[in-house]
């Protein structure tokens, strides 16, 4: 949106995810997403009647406002800061790019499930995962914890990194945090189980489309990565064109099925949300058992998937101002 500065500021954003993640005792934008979310679910559900039609509505009002707010803001604010100074404004699409992000958080938290695996402690293992996934965690022994942290490490690969690094590419700062503001709708949102079911329908179709591409397009270059990174690329292929369906999402299994396959992993199956058993495929093929060491192979996929993804699309961003100009 704003030229070379909103490149040099994903680049800058990137960097920052990197070095230092998302700090605890830094408020995070999702944070206030999410407040507005709640307030807004509050207030619809008021004014929409109790029907399942009302309810669909009330959602997909949510999900305008949500989204139309999420990305006029910044855009308004990096237009007045862009206004004043190239510096300024690049100071702080740079943040913004940073907080749309979570590279180093995604490591950080699923590396603490590595962490209380390897001390052997499985009450402290359970608490870690479950910082990290939506499903219950009370029951799981030491290689489904395992199994759920690679899982989250694949799947968010795509909706933590590299879906929020295209949007930044294409849109800047405005654009990332529009993506953010879908993602966030349908984790709060997008279930299936009263009482979202209804008011979640419009944010959770509504993200399968926004990741319908940016799922394939890291899953592709995952491949890439995990090859260069010395995994079985042919094995991940194999996979990801078998198992890429296997999950109640089109996209989520894209990742998914491409880290079982570089890994040579049985991942998914069954699982228990919030005291209901939801029936799942696996996806992969058990060549062997998974190994808390995994968490970290998953990571080493993960950053040399975002790494690639960053000189692809800051490319050809870049090919495109340069076309622009010399027009």
């Amino acid at each position: 949106m704003f030229g070379i500065w909103s490149l040099y500021a994903l680049l800058a954003g990137a960097l920052i995810d990197v070095l230092t993640g998302d700090p605890h005792w830094l408020p995070h934008p999702v944070m206030l997403m999410g407040k507005l979310i709640s307030l807004l679910e509050k207030l619809l559900r008021r004014v929409f009647p109790k029907t399942a039609r009302g309810e669909n509505l009330a959602g997909g009002v949510l999900w305008t406002i949500m989204a139309g707010v999420s990305f006029l803001v910044p855009a308004a604010l990096l237009m007045l800061c862009y206004h004043f100074s190239h510096w300024l404004g690049f100071g702080v699409e740079s943040i913004m790019c940073w907080q749309c992000l979570a590279a180093r958080s995604l490591y950080t938290e699923s590396m603490k499930v590595k962490k209380a695996l390897d001390s052997g402690d499985i009450s402290a293992s359970r608490r870690a995962v479950s910082m990290i996934v939506g499903r219950d965690t009370a029951l799981l022994d030491e290689k489904a914890v395992a199994r759920a942290a690679v899982e989250t490490v694949a799947e968010n690969t795509s909706d933590g990194v590299i879906a929020p690094l295209i949007f930044l590419a294409i849109g800047g700062g405005p654009l990332g945090f529009f993506y953010k503001a879908v993602n966030t709708m349908d984790s709060m949102l997008g279930y299936i189980e009263p009482p979202y079911k209804h008011v979640g329908l419009v944010p959770a179709k509504l993200d399968d489309v926004f990741n319908f591409i940016p799922a394939r397009l890291s899953a592709l270059i995952m491949l890439v990565g995990g090859g260069l990174l010395g995994f079985s690329i042919k094995n991940g292929w194999r996979i990801f064109r078998r198992d890429r369906y296997k999950h109640a999402s089109p996209n989520s299994a894209q990742t998914e099925s491409v880290m079982a396959g570089l890994l040579g992993l049985r991942l998914a199956g069954d699982a228990y949300y919030h005291g209901v058993l939801h029936k799942k495929d696996f996806i992969g093929d058990p060549l062997r058992e998974i190994e808390n060491g995994d968490i970290a192979r998953s990571n080493r996929v993960m950053f040399m998937t975002a790494a690639l993804s960053l000189l692809l699309f800051g490319g050809l961003r870049l090919a495109a101002l340069v076309i622009i100009h010399a027009l």
